[in-house]
């Protein structure tokens, strides 16, 4: 059966479209059949971080209004057998979405027995959000820790408990947090919300946290997602997630400070 995730946050520039990027990589990894669909129409990302922006012939909207075949719209990845990419329309207004038209989608995806299709939510609470999120199955919460992020992602935690079709059949669809651009050493310092904070405000359990670092911004400029750099924290700190989600028992790493020892002290290092 087919599952469907929903990567979602209030705010922009939080990270959304890395995440999804990174978790569709790593599950399809891990030999999963995998989807994972820009729902950001006007603007289009996931296809420059997953390295196929010059293979976009037809995109999401052509296929929900008709005018290309999924089969035809999904870009499958060079690095993973079992991974395909639908790319957003750069062209269209967001209102070319419909609630109809994402469900076949969804459904013809279901048929051709993916085990996965992420959903990359634009930012906020607009109708791509709410189209991303009304059939998911689960959710990952994306949240920089800072007040500003906690508190819009508040509200797309009352969309989820009420507008999705799970909400309206009674269902419970699961959420986790997810932390981005995480520092511990500013949390020492007071400079930012601690993993603590962040889960008593919105309720929700941490599935995954990423570390503060430029290799996420150099993956993505060169359309690698961060996950396939195991040599680098923030990678790591992804296949972590992903084998989170998958139900493994991971330890969360990258959430205290370095200590620095006697010299390093002693000398500024």
């Amino acid at each position: 059966m087919t599952e469907i995730i929903v990567v979602t946050s209030g705010k922009g520039g939080v990270g959304k479209t890395t995440t999804s990027a990174s978790i569709a990589c790593g599950l399809a990894r891990r030999g999963k059949k995998v989807a994972v669909i820009d729902f950001d129409v006007g603007l289009r990302n996931l296809d420059l971080i997953m390295g196929c922006e010059r293979r976009v012939v037809y995109d999401f909207v052509n296929v929900t209004q008709g005018e290309a075949t999924l089969k035809q719209a999904l870009i499958k990845d060079k690095r993973f057998d079992t991974l395909y990419i639908l790319a957003a329309s750069q062209t269209r207004d967001k209102d070319a979405l419909t609630k109809e038209g994402v469900e076949k989608v969804l459904k013809d995806l279901a048929a051709d027995d993916f085990d996965y299709v992420v959903c990359d939510s634009p930012a906020g609470i607009e109708k791509g959000a709410y189209l991303a999120m009304y059939f998911a199955d689960q959710a990952v919460v994306v949240v920089n820790p800072e007040v500003s992020s906690v508190r819009d992602s508040d509200r797309i935690l009352g969309l989820l408990d009420s507008k999705t079709r799970r909400a309206e059949n009674g269902e419970n669809l699961k959420a986790n947090l997810l932390l981005t651009r995480y520092n511990p050493a500013r949390v020492e310092g007071g400079e930012m919300l601690s993993i603590k904070d962040v889960e008593e405000v919105l309720g929700l359990k941490t599935i995954g946290v990423i570390p503060e670092s430029g290799d996420v911004l150099n993956a993505s400029n060169k359309g690698e997602p961060v996950i396939l750099d195991l040599e680098s924290p923030a990678g790591q700190a992804y296949d972590d997630t992903v084998a989170r989600l998958l139900g493994e028992d991971r330890a969360m790493r990258f959430t205290t400070a370095e200590k620095k020892g006697f010299f390093s002290k002693l000398f500024g290092g």
